[in-house]
């Protein structure tokens, strides 16, 4: 049972001998049924144990937290690790209907970016940014779903830095034969949401044992990425279905580009200007006539 689990059941259990019978049926359906309520609506929830709505909510607020909201987050955490996608899949068939499915899933990942901006830490994000303007080498590791954030910053990345290198994680001897030379020169950038990677963690802290900056991107302090990184910085990734959210942990690594150019402006104008021109010699760009026709 993780930390986050802990926390709620004790919340619940501090709480019982002050509970009406209609906040004790929640609280003993929350404890059997966790993966579910993670994902049901107030109204549901209150529906599903006969109990209204403003019930449910006050419950939430009776055992420590801001609303109905902040409690299913709570419950997502503690089942995130855990669920296969085939659990996750039904699940989400189980609780929206077809119709509603591009509406909440669009609502999901903008509250995902607003939670994002108001919790992670921006003296973090800018002394990560600070320590990468003067590293020999740069690593970026992402696996799984992961990887694809991992290729979007290795592109840009090597617009920037003279030395990146994406390391490929399909293996952990391959990892480690990729990072051999790493050391405190160099940064290790890794990028993992639950279900964690543990070939990443592992390299992670192979990286730290070497002395090299560490930045873990990933979604919780309690993550194992947490306790090797020298820098954490945290992206909210809630699932959506069988799919993972990864508009935040994207924007954050938009973010992270562009303050990593402007702050290296005039190495990256350079790098830049020489592209462009290779990209005209050779047409690697369709030119688009801006005439009306």
């Amino acid at each position: 049972m993780n930390r986050m689990n802990i926390q709620l059941i004790a919340r619940i259990h501090e709480k019982m001998p002050d509970f009406s019978k209609g906040q004790r049926r929640i609280a003993k359906y929350i404890e059997e049924h966790y993966d579910k309520v993670a994902f049901m609506t107030a109204s549901k929830l209150g529906a599903t144990v006969g109990v209204s709505e403003s019930t449910v909510v006050r419950f939430a607020t009776e055992i420590g937290y801001s609303g109905y909201p902040e409690l299913q987050r709570a419950m997502k955490e503690m089942i995130r690790s855990r669920l296969t996608s085939v659990q996750r899949l039904e699940i989400t068939s189980q609780n929206y209907q077809t119709s509603q499915l591009l509406s909440a899933v669009l609502n999901q990942d903008i509250d995902i970016i607003r939670r994002t901006m108001e919790e992670t830490s921006h003296e973090a994000f800018y002394q990560a940014a600070d320590s990468m303007l003067h590293v020999r080498k740069v690593y970026i590791l992402g696996a799984r779903s992961s990887q694809a954030l991992a290729t979007f910053m290795a592109y840009y990345f090597n617009l920037i830095f003279e030395n990146v290198q994406m390391v490929n994680c399909t293996s952990e001897a391959e990892i480690f034969e990729q990072m051999v030379n790493v050391g405190e020169e160099d940064a290790v950038i890794a990028i993992s949401f639950p279900r964690y990677s543990r070939k990443v963690v592992k390299a992670l802290h192979f990286a730290s044992d070497r002395k090299a900056k560490v930045i873990a991107i990933t979604d919780s302090p309690l993550s194992p990425l947490a306790e090797p990184a020298t820098y954490l910085l945290l992206a909210q990734s809630d699932m959506a279905s069988f799919v993972d959210s990864l508009v935040a942990p994207l924007s954050l690594i938009n973010a992270f580009i562009v303050t990593i150019a402007i702050k290296k402006k005039a190495e990256v104008s350079q790098n830049l200007l020489r592209l462009e021109e290779i990209w005209d010699q050779y047409g690697v760009y369709e030119k688009v006539d801006d005439k009306e026709t």
